[in-house]
């Protein structure tokens, strides 16, 4: 970790001098000296830092250059703030600018001298910390290469697909037919009983129950179906709202109620279904005890609630009798080489004679713990297949099980030690978010890039840079993929409660960040991020940050703490220095204060989960370093200044308004508008006049855009966006969302997006006069198209069932207004997924045969007319997923039951 900060702030302190040579100039050796040290300390720390575990004198050292190197970037950030607040203070003196230009040196004079001052004090204290190298007899600690550099990283280009979940473990085939069994036995006692699955942390407990749960016949077997993540930070209300959510349809005030008033509904309606619910990784007998209430016993019979726990005595607080009780056992010798085999070689699951003898040793030390068994097969799985190589894991192994009883997580702990520098960042920055957390991977990337963990590769995309980042540590193992795009990139990931325990763990050691968990517990000090966990919720989080230092670079809050004006104040007056604001789940109240623009260093500022109204003040126009706004689904006016900030890459305002620049502003400040932004990634506004003219051309790194409510610009923006070269928009785009306002649009008919060849995401919002039939006006590689309210009177599937390549299409809320929908043969050839939602004339599907030959899902919802299943549906013979809501299906359903034989057997397989 410490090679990282050094790296880090090296590379920082590099572009500094370049960028800032004026600035620095009066103190530019001792700049230089500095940098020229951290080079040399980087090199050394290439070994140390991973020695640091076996001898408390190395990792006393590597603390100390740690320090070091935290207290250096303190500094220079400190003055680049004072040299900014001196600058804007003379620019506010309209008198001075008549003055000499000594007067305004005269200002910044003595933040120069302090700024030599104090890292001439900090040379002198690396000179001290290197020297004891050989004072203390460090002196084996050389450079070498047992860290990973740059260049090796790997190098996969190919967004290849990690499995979701690793449903095909060796070992459980037995534990999941026995489980079946379970939730799908009638039992004597009518209503609803409680299944249990039992095991240690790595077991695999979770990843059993999800084999079982997504098996059709089980899908097929309940009416309703929910699966909630518990964990240790378990808040009732919070699991009520995600277990009704998977059930039934919430109004947004529904959606507010309390513990106890959103109980009562959810059980009034399970009362009526034959219901399964997971609920996944109980800790404590008070879940069962607070939420058992809300989930009926006298519902439908053979209604389950399936649990999994480490902790017997839970299960059998909770279950009905033991024999509902399954306990995971260890792996077997077999199992274990198995499944090591299937990581470490990845592809052939073979191994060579020679390193056979050596495997077996090293899963034997896993005690037949899959975790376990599975991290350290991604380990293996980057090393060179030698001997000699793995008899250097075996000795790490071995040192670690010697350390205590704890010898899994030391397991864990020696894939995290191999990572290469710039990788351990990242897997420490996973533990970030709360146990069992649904981490959405732009949002993670964009943290990552904030921090300052990603080093550039030649001219190659920083996100790009991120995302091969990501793949690498899924590939270890030490991150799990839980959703996947449609183009196979990673949508979502969680993390391991132990590999968190372990992030976290070692992150405070590292003095990384620290996770604050109670109001009543020690503050931490001295400490660059801070975490301020659920249990805080309703708490202002200045009482948090009353005893934090001015060290603080990043807060993270998901806890739906309130960020009043006295946090707000606290938060300018003593940590000036802040990196990463990152706020969900709480209210701010309406406008953010003036004085926000004083945070020049916030790369990263994301405000969301609050569903008001926020107004940013004109000085966010001072936030030049800004790489990420994010204001989530909150309403807003932002001023025009945000076209100043330069290096924004990343603007998701959706429900957002840009104000108009006056004349008499262009006049004073010069014009400024979106074309300015020109490292533009994600743009995600309402529409406005900043759309006029051809500025959306000018975005040539955008690569998602969404506009709302664009019926003031007709048709413009659609022409910005379709009419250009390749030299713009063309060589990037890759999704593009309109909402139309009110307006109906008339697409013109010479409009193309033919030429798009990377645009694989197109939603549109709003009325159509008629859907372009020229197949050239659709991007030629869509995979994904999502239409909404187009209130269209001719059947679209005669258009969009030609589309080469469409994978998924989503119908919304009266897109179509007749009766009858038709899909002809061989039309939709590619099509894997169809969502009908909200069509409130539809009262027919028809499929023809050969049509949607490789459909998977099929999802009707809220269809009210229609009440017949899809003419044809039983044809398809890929079709894994059929979902029904809010319809009367009963008697179209009951006589194909009746009638019995393939279709029946087909039907109830598919059914969710």
């Amino acid at each position: 970790m410490a090679e990282s900060s050094v790296t880090f702030f090296a590379e920082k302190l590099s572009n500094l001098i370049l960028q800032e040579a004026s600035v620095f100039g009066e103190v530019e050796g001792q700049i230089k000296l500095l940098r020229n040290e951290l080079e040399w300390m980087r090199l050394f720390l290439r070994d140390a830092d991973s020695k640091r575990i076996y001898d408390e004198r190395v990792k006393l050292w590597v603390n100390q250059i740690r320090n070091a190197t935290h207290d250096a970037e303190d500094v220079i950030d400190e003055f680049i703030l004072n040299m900014d607040h001196s600058r804007r203070r003379l620019n506010n003196l309209k008198c001075l600018k008549c003055l000499p230009t000594c007067v305004g040196f005269a200002d910044k004079l003595p933040f120069i001298h302090e700024l030599d001052s104090r890292v001439k004090d900090i040379n002198v204290m690396i000179g001290a910390i290197m020297a004891n190298r050989s004072k203390y007899g460090l002196e084996a600690i050389t450079a070498s290469s047992s860290s990973t550099t740059i260049g090796e990283v790997v190098g996969h280009k190919e967004k290849r697909a990690p499995l979701v979940e690793e449903s095909d473990v060796v070992g459980i085939d037995d534990g999941a037919k026995e489980l079946k069994q379970m939730l799908m036995m009638k039992e004597e006692a009518s209503g609803r009983s409680v299944v249990s699955i039992v095991g240690m942390g790595g077991l695999g407990k979770t990843t059993l129950a999800k084999k079982v749960y997504h098996q059709r016949d089980v899908q097929g077997r309940f009416d309703c179906k929910a699966w909630v993540y518990v964990s240790q930070e378990f808040r009732a209300r919070e699991i009520l709202l995600d277990i009704a959510n998977c059930v039934m349809s919430l109004s947004d005030k529904e959606k507010m109620m309390g513990e106890n008033e959103l109980g009562k509904k959810l059980c009034e309606y399970l009362k009526e279904k034959k219901y399964l619910v997971v609920m996944d990784d109980v800790w404590s007998i008070e879940v069962w005890s607070r939420l058992h209430l809300y989930l009926p016993k006298e519902a439908k019979d053979g209604s389950k609630v399936l649990i999994t726990t480490r902790n017997k005595e839970i299960a059998l607080h909770a279950t009905y009798s033991e024999a509902f009780i399954y306990e995971l056992r260890l792996m077997d010798e077999d199992e274990s080489w198995q499944l090591f085999l299937k990581k470490a070689f990845r592809g052939t699951g073979t191994t060579t004679p020679e390193l056979e003898g050596l495997g077996k040793t090293i899963v034997t030390k896993c005690k037949g713990l899959p975790l376990a068994i599975v991290v350290l097969g991604g380990l293996l799985s980057t090393k060179e297949k030698t001997k000699q190589s793995w008899k250097k894991v075996l000795a790490s192994i071995e040192w670690h099980l010697d350390q205590g009883p704890k010898s899994c997580m030391g397991i864990l702990a020696l894939s995290y030690n191999d990572l290469p520098y710039y990788l351990k960042s990242c897997f420490l920055y996973c533990g970030i978010f709360p146990e069992d957390y649904e981490i959405d991977a732009c949002h993670l990337i964009k943290l990552w890039l904030a921090e300052g963990f990603i080093q550039r590769r030649g001219k190659e995309r920083l996100e790009d840079i991120v995302e091969d980042y990501m793949h690498e540590l899924i590939h270890r193992n030490l991150i799990q993929v839980v959703d996947q795009r449609v183009d196979g990139r990673v949508k979502s990931c969680r993390m391991h409660d132990l590999l968190r325990d372990l992030a976290v763990s070692e992150a405070k050691d590292a003095n990384f960040f620290e996770v604050h968990e109670n109001m009543d517990s020690a503050f931490p000090i001295n400490i660059r991020r801070l975490v301020i966990d659920q249990n805080l919720i309703n708490h202002d989080v200045s009482q948090c940050l009353h005893n934090s230092s001015s060290r603080l670079r990043s807060l993270v809050s998901f806890s739906g703490s309130i960020i009043g004006k006295k946090s707000w104040g606290y938060l300018q007056e003593h940590i000036k220095l802040l990196t990463v604001l990152n706020l969900e789940g709480g209210f701010v109240g309406h406008m953010l204060p003036w004085d926000i623009g004083q945070l020049i260093h916030l790369k990263f500022l994301c405000i969301k989960g609050f569903r008001s109204h926020v107004k940013l003040p004109s000085s966010i126009g001072r936030l030049a370093n800004l790489q990420s706004l994010d204001l989530g689904e909150n309403d807003c006016n932002i001023p025009h200044s945000i076209w100043k900030l330069k290096k924004l890459r990343h603007l998701e305002c959706w429900n957002c308004k840009v104000s108009s620049q006056s004349q008499i502003n262009k006049c004073v400040n010069g014009y400024l508008g979106v074309e300015q932004l020109t490292n533009l990634q994600t743009l995600a506004l309402m529409g406005g006049n900043w759309l006029e003219g051809d500025s959306l051309g000018k975005l040539t790194q955008l690569r998602d855009l969404a506009l709302n409510g664009c019926s003031t610009t007709k048709t413009g923006c659609l022409k910005s966006i379709a009419g250009h070269t390749k030299k713009t928009l063309v060589n990037c785009l890759e999704f593009v969302a309109i909402t139309l306002g009110h307006k109906t649009l008339i697409v013109p008919g010479r409009l193309s997006f033919s030429h798009h060849a990377y645009l694989y995401k197109l939603c549109l919002e709003g009325k159509l006069e008629k859907l372009p039939k020229d197949i050239e006006f659709y991007p030629p590689n869509l995979l994904r198209l999502w239409l909404v309210a187009c209130k269209l009177i001719d059947d679209p599937m005669m258009i969009l069932e030609k589309l080469p390549s469409l994978r998924i299409l989503g119908l919304q809320d009266n897109v179509y207004v007749r009766k009858k929908l038709v899909c002809s043969s061989k039309g939709f050839l590619q099509l894997e997924r169809l969502v009908l939602y909200g069509l409130d004339e539809l009262e027919e599907l028809v499929v023809e045969r050969g049509a949607m030959s490789n459909l998977k899902t099929l999802e009707i919802l809220f269809c009210y007319k229609m009440e017949k299943l899809p003419h044809g549906l039983l044809q398809l013979a890929n079709l894994e997923n059929l979902s029904l809501v809010g319809s009367s299906w009963d008697e179209s359903i009951k006589e194909i039951e009746e009638a019995g034989g393939e279709d029946w057997d087909k039907l109830r397989k598919i059914m969710c």
